[in-house]
This record gives structure tokens, sequence and C-alpha cells, in this order.
């Protein structure tokens, strides 16, 4: 029964011989831990309980409490709780194994961090610059900046749950409700919308690209709108059923696990054709294994493929090192992937690399031209300078190639085609990325793919 409280004899021995004390003391009691005596103001020790094992072995060990000129015990910050300090008593072994647990946490935490905000930042620019260019609006882009939206959502909630909810649980007293409160029931809820939400979004990438690859028209735009109800609404109808908060992480699976048998299914069928593509075209087997394994993996943080191999590990079903193994290659594949995304989907692609140089010629153009006609709203003496018969005048016509101000802004016009010309040179079919007509013609994955610099 030591195990559980003070021998009734023993607690009476000790108060009993502590009873000749006068003036303020502390009253003696049981803390669930340790029996102590009535004490003077000042610190009180007493062995460590005889009911744990490797106390008895030392049996240095002492514990302490401190008693208060006011005659209390002193109290534990922001608790009502006595407080004690009973580090001696401890097993070290148990104390080896939670500081190896809270470094492993410390890690995985720093590389959620890290992960989520490099992938919200480079996503954030990724979509000013495929907002910004117009050329660039269709269909296939438009699912692309739909699924960076949903990435950038479940950083934020990520963060938000790390940092913020994590600073309120810190200030939270022992008697408080803990992480059961109302702000973090709705982050909590917000974090698993945008989470579902993304693998939706997963899944409407690997839907397009197979009626992409296995269509010969592709849909229309108005099909868009069925993705965003895939991508966006499903999960509204799901989230207010149950509390998130679960113990065990399988009924999540009710919702992932065909998620993810989908996209994969879809993901081996794509190899496939590739593969038959490339084959059908006599490309020399190195050749054809360079391009596959290009391909594949261009699509893994596409399609989000590494959630195939972690569904099979799940944390139920391991323990120790090989969990803490499990959730740091997870966790940092999860955080990085909207980084990846962002590199493979924008700032690699040569679609939008090009559109970019020729944004920026155009703009060196202007300012050329800017300078040209500033130089003829000049003072006279500045003005013949720019005469055709004085020097300078040669080096304008070198910088707008031999034309003046009246025929170089005229040329601007067909260098612009000419730019946007070689863009489409290469392809013998409609680009993709095409913002013409309602509709556009299939290619090939080897075209679709060539299409990143990766």
């Amino acid at each position: 029964q030591e195990i559980i409280y003070c021998s009734h004899k023993n607690l009476l021995r000790r108060l009993t011989a502590a009873l000749c004390l006068a003036g303020v003391y502390c009253n003696g009691s049981f803390d669930n831990f340790a029996c102590w005596p009535h004490s003077p103001p000042g610190n009180v020790s007493v062995p460590c309980p005889s009911y744990l094992s490797w106390a008895k072995q030392d049996g240095a060990g002492r514990v302490y409490k401190e008693c208060l000129s006011s005659g209390s015990w002193r109290a534990r910050d922001n608790s009502s709780e006595d407080w004690r300090d009973d580090s001696e008593c401890k097993n070290l072994l148990v104390i080896t194994d939670e500081e190896e647990k809270m470094f492993q946490f410390s890690v995985l935490r720093v590389v959620s961090m890290v992960g989520y905000s490099m992938s919200f930042s480079s996503l954030s620019i990724a979509m000013l610059v495929m907002g910004l260019l117009r050329k660039l609006h269709c269909t296939r882009n438009y699912i692309h900046m739909n699924l960076f939206v949903s990435f950038m959502l479940r950083a934020m909630a990520v963060i938000t749950k790390e940092v913020i909810l994590q600073a309120m649980h810190s200030s939270l007293t022992s008697e408080a409700g803990g992480w059961n409160s109302y702000s973090d029931s709705v982050v909590r809820v917000a974090m698993e919308y945008f989470v579902s939400c993304n693998y939706f979004w997963l899944l409407v990438e690997a839907i397009f690209l197979h009626t992409l690859l296995f269509t010969t028209v592709l849909t229309k735009r108005r099909l868009l709108q069925r993705y965003m109800l895939i991508g966006w609404v499903i999960m509204i109808v799901t989230i207010f059923t149950s509390c998130w908060s679960n113990s065990t992480r399988l009924i999540w699976w009710i919702i992932r696990g065909p998620i993810t048998l989908i996209i994969f299914y879809i993901f081996l069928k794509i190899l496939k054709l590739l593969l038959s593509k490339l084959k059908a075209d006599q490309v020399k087997f190195t050749d054809y294994r360079y391009s596959l394994a290009r391909a594949t993996l261009v699509l893994i943080p596409l399609l989000g493929i590494h959630e195939v191999v972690f569904a099979l590990i799940m944390d139920e079903y391991v323990e120790g090192r090989h969990r803490y193994v499990r959730n740091f290659i997870h966790l940092t594949l999860s955080s990085f992937q909207g980084f990846l995304v962002a590199m493979l989907y924008c700032f690699a692609n040569g679609e939008v690399q090009g559109e970019l140089k020729k944004r920026w010629q155009l703009f060196r153009l202007a300012r050329r031209l800017e300078v040209h006609s500033c130089c003829h709203r000049m003072r006279p003496g500045i003005l013949q300078r720019c005469h055709p018969g004085h020097p300078g005048h040669t080096f304008a016509q070198n910088e707008l190639g031999g034309a003046g101000v009246d025929h170089a802004r005229p040329q601007t016009e067909p260098m612009a085609v000419q730019s946007a010309g070689q863009v489409q040179q290469g392809h013998g079919r409609k680009s993709l990325s095409s913002s013409d007509g309602e509709m556009t013609l299939g290619e090939t994955m080897e075209e679709i793919l060539e299409e990143s610099a990766f």
C-alpha cells in the first residue's frame, strides 16, 4: 500500500513527533509522492519513498520542498499544487530515455518548420509569377495554382499550430483544459481540412493528367469547376462530423486510403504508357531508362507517391528508433513537397522561363526607346547631338537597330511575335499551356515532361 499512500502508522508517528513545534509552521501531509512532517519555514527534505525500487538500491536520494514564512508550502508556477524537487529519486534510465525523446521531437519540429516555411515562401512567389503572366493562364496551370494554394494553406495551418498554440499551451495552468480550448479546436480542424484538401488536389492532378494522356480531345474549361468542387468542397461535408483529435490515425485512412490507391494506379498507368511510347520510338535502352527515371522523379512530388510507402508503415506498427527514422523521412518529404512542386512546375519550367525572358527583353527595349525619345525633348544644344549628321546619332542607331523613334516603335510588335514564336518551335502540336480556345489537343508524356528543365 506504500505505492499509493503513506503508511498510516508512519504518518501518525511523524506528525506526532512534530507537534511540539511552536509559532509558524507548514502542516504535514502526503502529496501522493512522499510523507511530509510539520515543518518550520525553510527548506525541508525527506528520503525518497521506499516503494521506489531504484531508490532502495541507492538509498542516498532525497526529495525537497520549501516551507514559506506564511506557513504554507511553496506552490508550482501557474498551479495550486505544491512544488517539490524529486530529481534525486528519479530513475536515470528513464530520464535518459525521456531526454532522447525530447531531442528527437525538437529535431522533427525544426525540420517541419524549415520545410513548411520554405514551401510557403517558394509557392507564394510561384503564385505571383503564374498569376501575372497571363500567357500561362490555362486549365492545366489553373489546376497547378490551386495545388499551390492547398500547399500554402497546409503550411500556414501547420506553422500556426506549432508556433501560436505551442505558446498558448505553455502559458496554460495545469488545471486548464490543455489543448481542449476553442482556439485549439479551430486550428486543428483548419489544419486537418487543409491537409485533406491538399490530398484531394493531388487526386485532381492525377485525374487531369490521366485525361490529358488517355483522351484524344481534352476537356473544356468548364470541367475546372468540377475539379474545384472535388478539391475544396467535398471535405466540408466531413469535417464537422466528429472531433479530429483522435488517439489513433487509422480513421484518417478511410479518406486518404482510396485517394492514395487511385493516385498510385494512375501513376503506374502513366509510367506504362511512357515506357511503351519510348519503346515504340526505338529509343536506346540507356536513353529511355533515363527518361523514365526523370519522369518518375517529376511525378512523385506532384502526385505525392511517397505517401504509398508510408501508408504501409504506420506509426501504430513501428516503435523505438525505427519510428523516429520513419517520422523523420516522412516529415521531411511532406514539408518540402510544396517547395519541390514550386521548383519543378514553375521556376524550372521551360515555358515559365521563356515567358519571363521575353518580358525582360521587352522591358529593356522599352527602356531604350524611352531614353531615345527623351533625347528629342531636350534643349536645342543637346538635340544637335542626336541629329543624323552628328556622331552621337550612330550610337542611337546601333542601340535601336538603325531605326529612329518613328520606325522603332512599330518594330516592337514583330519582335514580340518572333519571340513568342520561338517558344512554340519544337512542338508539332498545340501547346497545352496555350490560353487560346476552349480545348487543346493531347500530347505525349515526353512532350509534357520536356517543358520542365529538371
